[in-house]
């Protein structure tokens, strides 16, 4: 069995953290916003698509069954995800207001 030598190890190299681009309070609150109401619309999208195709097959203006089920799976899934990451955020925002100063 051979041993290597412990100084032949190399040590981590410690990350830089002067390297955090500075952004204002309302640069971050517009991001933060428009990423939201970009998620919330694409849920939204999801919904509406989701709704028509079962419309249209309930109409019997499409046959395909296989579409329609995929595509309220995916609404589903997103709207499991979003009331997922409503119940993190708020749970964090909770921890936040339970910290002393």
């Amino acid at each position: 069995m051979e041993l290597t030598k412990i100084g032949s190890l190399q040590t981590p190299t410690v990350l830089s953290t002067n390297n955090t681009s500075s952004v204002s309070p309302g640069e971050a609150q517009q991001k933060f916003s428009t990423t939201l109401k970009n998620a919330i619309d694409t849920l939204n999208s999801y919904q509406v698509q989701s709704d028509m195709k079962t419309q249209a097959l309930a109409k019997g203006e499409i046959n395909d069954l296989h579409d329609v089920m995929i595509t309220a799976q995916k609404s589903s899934i997103a709207l499991q995800t979003a009331v997922e990451v409503q119940r993190k955020v708020i749970d964090a925002y909770t921890e936040v207001m339970r910290m002393q100063v």
